[in-house]
C-alpha cells in the first residue's frame, strides 16, 4: 500500500485521537475486531442471547478482516468501528427479542413500498423529506427508530429517551466530522435512508463509506442481495408494529445495484429514479467520502477514491438501466434535479398522481414549509474541486455519455 501523507486535523480532535491512542495501548477503551468479541460485548450490552438468523456472519466477518487489515483505522476509527458494530448487534438482540414477544410483528403486511434511489446528491433526500411531511399518506423511517429501534416505536413506551439518545450521537458525530452536516444535514428526527437498514445484515455500503475496505466492498458487489432485503423487510414491520399501516417511502442510492434482490421481497415495490449531471454529482461525492473517511484514518487517498467512485456508479447505473428493461411498466418513475430544484412542489405533486394518492392543498402547505425552514446550505458551502480526486471533466463526460442521453441531463452550475 503506497505511503500517503497523513490526514490534518483540527487540534481538539488531535487531542482526542492522542487520548484515545493512549487508553487503548494502556488496555482501556479497547475491544478486539473480531466477530465473537463483539458479539459477547453486545450480549452483555443487552442480556440477551438470540440473534436470529446467522446468515449476517459471514459479512460481518467479511467486514472485520477489512477492517483489521485494509482500513488503517486511527484510535477514533477503531472505537467508532467498534462501537458501531457493537449497537447493529445488540438491534438484532432486541429486534429478536421483540418478535418472540409479539409474534403478530412477523405478520404485518408491507404493501406496495416506495423506493426512491439514483445517484447521491441527485435529489433523494429532498424528495423523502418532503413524503415526510405527509404522515398521513405515508410512513417515513426516522433516524432515531432506525438507530434505536427497540421496542417497536409504535407499540413501545415513550420515544423521548431514544430520540434525546439519537441527538446525543449525533452531536458526537458532528464533533467527529464536523465538515459532514455541510454536505448532508442530519437530524433524529429527519428521516433516514436504507443503507443504515441493512447495515443491520452487514451487507451495506454504509461501510465503504466509512473506511477504506475494498476487499469487503469488492466481495459485497458480488453478492445476493436477498438475505440483506429480507431482513430489511423484517426491520420495516418491527417498525410498522402497533401503529396504523400506511404506505413505506424509503430511499437510498444502492437500491439501483440490487433491483432483483428488491423485486423478489417486494414484488409490488414502485421505484423513483432520480437523475443529476455526474460531473456535477461525482466530486461532491468523492468530497463526502473523503471527509468521512479522514475521521477514521490518518491515511486517505482522495484521488483512489475519485476513481472508484467513477468506475462504481458508472457499473451501477448502467446495470440499473439494463434491469429496468426486465421491470413492469411504471415500476420506476423518473425525476431530473434540474426540475426537482426548480419547481419541488410541482415535482413532488406529478409524483403524487404518479403513485396514486392525493395531493391536498394541506400537504402542500406543510411541504411549502419544510421547504422554507431547511434551505439548502444553510451549515455552510459545500466546496469541492474535481482536480483534487483526480478527476478529469473529459474523461468522466465520456463514461457517462449514455446515461446522460438516456436522462438528457444537462450542468446546472
Amino acid at each position: 500500500m503506497p505511503e500517503l501523507p497523513p490526514v490534518r486535523r483540527r487540534l481538539h480532535m488531535q487531542a482526542f485521537s492522542w487520548t484515545l491512542y493512549a487508553l487503548q495501548n494502556a488496555g482501556l477503551m479497547t475491544r478486539r475486531l473480531d466477530m465473537e468479541s463483539l458479539m459477547e460485548a453486545a450480549r452483555r450490552r443487552t442480556g440477551l442471547t438470540n440473534f436470529g438468523d446467522i446468515a449476517f456472519h459471514e459479512p460481518l466477518l467479511r467486514l472485520l478482516d477489512s477492517c483489521r487489515n485494509e482500513a488503517r483505522l486511527n484510535s477514533i476509527g477503531k472505537l467508532v468501528c467498534s462501537e458501531d458494530i457493537v449497537q447493529l448487534l445488540c438491534n438484532r438482540l432486541e429486534i429478536q427479542r421483540d418478535l418472540e414477544n409479539w409474534p403478530a410483528i412477523a405478520k404485518q403486511p408491507i404493501s406496495a413500498p416506495v423506493f426512491i434511489t439514483g445517484l447521491p446528491r441527485s435529489g433523494t433526500t429532498l424528495l423523502h423529506n418532503l413524503f415526510a411531511q405527509d404522515d398521513r399518506e405515508f410512513r417515513v423511517p426516522a433516524t432515531w427508530e432506525v438507530m434505536f429501534p427497540s421496542p417497536p416505536p409504535l407499540a413501545g413506551p415513550e420515544n423521548y429517551p431514544r430520540i434525546k439518545r439519537a441527538e446525543t450521537n449525533l452531536a458526537w458525530f458532528n464533533l467527529l466530522v464536523p465538515e459532514f452536516r455541510k454536505i448532508h444535514a442530519m437530524s433524529a428526527r429527519f428521516p433516514q435512508e436504507c443503507v443504515a437498514i441493512l447495515s443491520h445484515s452487514f451487507m451495506s455500503d454504509q461501510f465503504d463509506t466509512m473506511f477504506d475496505i475494498p476487499t469487503y466492498q469488492s466481495w459485497l458487489e458480488r453478492q445476493d442481495m436477498r438475505p440483506a432485503y429480507d431482513y430489511h423487510r423484517q426491520f420495516l414491520q418491527h417498525l410498522q408494529y402497533g401503529g396504523p399501516v400506511r404506505r413505506l417511502v424509503l430511499k437510498a442510492p444502492n437500491h439501483m445495484y440490487s433491483p432483483e434482490a428488491l423485486f423478489a421481497i417486494y414484488p409490488d415495490a414502485q421505484i423513483i429514479q432520480t437523475h443529476r449531471e455526474p460531473l456535477e454529482v461525482l466530486p461532491s461525492i468523492a468530497s463526502l467520502m473523503t471527509v468521512m473517511r479522514s475521521a477514521f484514518s490518518d491515511f486517505v487517498d482522495p484521488a483512489a477514491i475519485g476513481s472508484e467512485m467513477i468506475r462504481f456508479w458508472k457499473q451501477t447505473l448502467h446495470g440499473f438501466l439494463d434491469d429496468r428493461k426486465k421491470l413492469s411498466s411504471g415500476a420506476v418513475y423518473d425525476v431530473r434535479f434540474t426540475d426537482l430544484i426548480s419547481d419541488p412542489i410541482a415535482v413532488i405533486g406529478g409524483l403524487y398522481r404518479e403513485l396514486g394518492h392525493d395531493f391536498t392543498v394541506e400537504v402542500e402547505s406543510r411541504m411549502r414549509l419544510f421547504l422554507s425552514r431547511h434551505p439548502n446550505g444553510r451549515y455552510g458551502n459545500h466546496s469541492y474541486a474535481m482536480a483534487s480526486f483526480g478527476l478529469n471533466p473529459v474523461e468522466v463526460d465520456r463514461q457517462f455519455t449514455v446515461y446522460r442521453e438516456r436522462f438528457g441531463l444537462e450542468r446546472v452550475s
